[in-house]
């Protein structure tokens, strides 16, 4: 039990370090760059963490075969999985940047207008981007063959640290040099120094005598029979996960979509916090799977559902008690008074999303990732013809009811898990098989 807290405080740690770092440094950067150049270090940043998003698709299916295979005790097919995901995410990282370096110009021309200067800057800022998205990419191999050992502390503590780093150099920067260019630069070094000293970690840890980029038949085929779908799971949530702000912003303006975006982006850590916590939940089942009987399976997973319902609804009311009073304090009266509507629509929607994380690690960890990848395809297109519908009538409260949908469409997800989970049924018998789990057609 102290390992799987340790292992959740971590998750958190991971996810919230770095968006309490921005919010700190922001006022300093916006106060010594200007409000053009800190925008452009927004968009950079903006890119990069999409970029890695795309170009890391399959760390999840490294988790899932990596944690198998030690639980098996198959140490070679363990190192072969582990240098085939290398290789596929230096791939994934290479059309990542290349792809940067090749839209850095018109992108530039976009968000600069007619200021040569700033066009110059967000063109390198961009490029740079595309550069610490190919560290990302990699980095990933390292950080989640680290959870898949359930090592959270030691992929987490290299990775924020860095993060952080960048942070800090990016506020003495802006003091010095009041370059976006220099700053991302500096990003850059420092990531790239993170990833060579999580290469290190995770060459002691694997034993290996080198970590270059392989694709072994077997652990390839393995890899993207789990890891297409993932990928296109972390693809479709980076589009479904904007697609609410850039629709309404282009449908009624910058000014009807603020209070909407501070709302969501209230509303996100109930979802954020959740997953991060329970990250730890998917190598866990996905090791005991092939050891532990159905019983104990289902029992953890029970646990870990009803840790799951509580902090959520916790958070949630929580954050309907103060809300108001922090959309006052951000935005003023009139974004507080436009928001009172939509925040406990987006905090609702937000902790529907949240309920159904133990579903969709046990799903991730049994092997059923096509089945979650259609689900979400499913609440997604769900959710954007609800916002077409809409988004007409009600405007950005359309937009906050389409969402809610998208969340309740998830919680499906129980079903399926059920159905695997119950005593004496052939599915069942699956789990503890000691061969990897094939998806359903």
């Amino acid at each position: 039990m102290k390992a799987h807290l340790s292992n959740a405080a971590y998750g958190v740690l991971d996810y919230a370090a770095y968006p309490i770092g921005m919010l700190l440094v922001a006022p300093i950067m916006l106060r010594n760059l200007g409000v053009a150049q800190y925008g452009v270090w927004a968009i950079a940043t903006a890119a990069v963490n999409a970029g890695s998003i795309i170009a890391s698709g399959f760390g999840d299916a490294n988790i899932q075969h990596v944690a198998t295979s030690r639980s098996s005790g198959d140490s070679t097919a363990l190192r072969r999985a582990v240098r085939s995901t290398m290789g596929i995410h230096l791939v994934l990282g290479s059309v990542m940047a290349i792809l940067s370096w090749v839209v850095a110009p018109y992108l530039a021309h976009h968000v600069a207008a007619s200021s040569a200067d700033l066009d110059f800057t967000c063109l390198w800022c961009i490029r740079i981007a595309g550069v610490i998205t190919f560290a990302r990419a990699v980095e990933t191999v390292c950080i989640s063959t680290q959870r898949a050992f359930e090592r959270y502390g030691a992929a987490v503590r290299i990775s924020v640290i860095g993060r952080l780093l960048s942070l800090a150099a990016a506020a003495v920067l802006t003091f010095i040099s009041h370059s976006v260019i220099s700053i991302l630069a500096a990003t850059a070094v420092i990531t790239v120094l993170a990833l060579y000293f999580q290469l290190g970690r995770l060459k002691q840890l694997l034993h290996a005598e080198t970590l270059l980029p392989a694709f072994d038949p077997e652990a390839t085929r393995a890899l993207f029979r789990f890891g297409i779908f993932s990928w296109l799971m972390a693809v479709s949530g980076v589009i479904f996960s904007q697609a609410d702000k850039l629709i309404g912003g282009a449908t009624l303006g910058a000014v009807a979509v603020a209070s909407y975006a501070l709302c969501a982006q209230m509303a996100q850590p109930i979802y954020g916090l959740t997953a991060s916590g329970l990250h730890f939940l998917f190598p866990y089942l996905s090791g005991r799977r092939v050891t532990a009987s159905q019983t104990a399976l289902r029992r953890s997973v029970i646990m870990a559902l009803a840790a799951n319902i509580a902090f959520v609804l916790l958070s949630t009311f929580g954050l309907l008690l103060v809300g108001n009073r922090i959309l006052f304090a951000w935005g003023g009266e009139a974004i507080a008074r436009s928001g009172s509507s939509l925040l406990p629509v987006l905090a609702w929607s937000s902790a529907l999303l949240a309920l159904n994380v133990t579903g969709s690690y046990a799903m991730l960890a049994l092997g059923r990732v096509l089945t979650i990848t259609w689900l979400n395809l499913f609440a997604g297109a769900t959710m954007m013809v609800l916002i077409y519908e809409l988004l007409p009538r009600l405007g950005m409260s359309g937009i906050a009811d389409a969402r809610v949908a998208y969340g309740l469409i998830t919680l499906l997800i129980y079903i399926p898990m059920a159905f695997l989970l119950r005593p004496n049924t052939k599915e069942a018998a699956k789990i503890t098989a000691r061969v990897p789990l094939r998806e359903e057609a």
